[in-house]
C-alpha cells in the first residue's frame, strides 16, 4: 500500500480546513490553522476564493463582530477569531490571480467600519492593524486598479486618522498606504488636487513629525519623510510646503535616529533641495496650495 507524502497530507488537511470554514461549528479551528499557514502554502488564495462558501464565511465572521464597535465591547478573543479571517483574506488579496476579482468584489469596504474604530484597548488595536495589513498588501502590488479603487473611498481621511491617534505600528502602516497612494501619479494628482485635500495631508504630516521628535522612531519617520518628498514633486503642492514644512526637518533635530539610515538622509537633502529656492518652477501648474 502507497502512504501518502507529507505534501499530499498537508494539501488534504489545506482542503479539509477550507470546507470546515462553511460550518460555524468547525470555522474558529479552521481559521486559526489557515491563517497560520498562508504565507507557506503555494497557490492558498486561489482555493480559498473558487471553493463554495468560502468568501461568504469570511465576510460573515468580519461581519458578526459589527455591534461590538459600538459600543466598543470586541473581547480579545472575538478580535483574535476575525484576525484570523482578515489574515487569510490578506492572502487573497495578495495574490495575482485573485487580486482583481477581490477589487470588483468591493472587500475591503467590509473592512473600513475596523479603521473608524477609536478605542485604544489592544483588542481594538490588534483590528485596526490586521486590516491595514490587508489594505497595505493590496498597495504593494504597485497596480493601477488598487490605487484607482482607494481614490474611490475613504481609505485616505481613515489612514490620516489613525496616522495621527494610532500605535507606533499602525501609524507605520497607514503611513505607507500613504506614500504608495503618493508615489502614483494620479494618487498624488488627487491629493494635491484641491487645498482641502492637499492641507490634511499636511497638517497631520507635520503633526507627526512633532511627536517624533519627542518620540522619535526612525521606521515610521523614514515614511512620512518620503511622502513630504513626494509632495514636493507637485508644483503647488511644492510651494505650500516652503511655507509649512516642519522646522525638525530643516535642522539637526532627527541626526541622531537617522544615523544609519542613509536612504532617510537622502530623501531629506533632496526634499529640502526640492524646496530651495533655486528649484524649478513648471510655471504650467504654478498657483500655490495654502495651508
Amino acid at each position: 500500500m502507497i502512504q501518502p507524502t507529507p505534501m499530499a497530507v498537508d494539501r488534504e488537511r489545506i482542503f479539509q480546513w477550507i470546507n470546515e470554514l462553511s460550518s460555524p461549528e468547525t470555522r474558529e479551528n479552521a481559521l486559526l490553522e489557515l491563517s497560520k499557514r498562508r504565507e507557506i502554502v503555494p497557490g492558498l488564495a486561489p482555493m480559498l476564493w473558487h471553493s463554495f462558501g468560502t468568501i461568504a464565511a469570511l465576510l460573515q465572521e468580519i461581519i458578526h463582530i459589527y455591534p461590538c464597535i459600538l459600543p466598543p465591547v470586541l473581547t480579545a478573543s472575538q478580535s483574535n477569531r476575525v484576525c484570523n479571517a482578515l489574515a487569510i483574506l490578506q492572502c487573497v488579496a495578495s495574490h495575482p490571480e485573485t487580486r482583481s476579482a477581490f477589487l470588483a468584489a468591493h472587500i475591503p469596504l467590509f473592512l473600513y467600519p475596523f479603521l473608524h474604530t477609536v478605542s485604544k484597548t489592544r483588542p481594538f488595536e490588534y483590528l485596526r492593524l490586521t486590516s491595514l495589513g490587508v489594505i497595505g498588501a493590496l498597495v504593494k502590488t504597485d497596480e493601477q486598479e488598487v490605487i484607482n479603487f482607494l481614490l474611490n473611498t475613504e481609505i485616505i481621511p481613515l489612514c490620516l486618522r489613525i496616522m495621527e491617534a494610532g500605535s507606533e505600528l499602525s501609524k507605520t502602516v497607514a503611513t505607507f498606504i500613504l506614500q504608495k497612494i503618493l508615489l502614483d501619479e494620479g494618487g498624488l494628482s488627487y491629493i494635491c488636487q484641491t487645498y482641502e485635500r492637499f492641507s490634511h495631508v499636511a497638517i497631520i504630516l507635520g503633526k507627526m513629525v512633532i511627536a517624533l521628535s519627542k518620540e522619535p522612531s526612525a521606521r515610521l519617520l523614514k515614511h512620512v519623510v518620503r511622502c513630504y518628498l513626494r509632495l514636493s514633486d507637485n508644483t503647488r503642492a511644492r510651494e505650500a510646503l516652503r511655507q509649512c514644512l516642519p522646522n525638525q526637518l530643516k535642522d539637526m533635530t532627527f541626526q541622531n535616529c537617522l544615523k544609519d539610515d542613509n536612504t532617510t538622509k537622502r530623501w531629506l537633502v533632496q526634499l529640502q533641495q526640492n524646496l530651495s529656492d533655486t528649484a524649478p518652477i513648471d510655471n504650467n501648474n504654478a498657483r500655490p496650495l495654502q495651508v
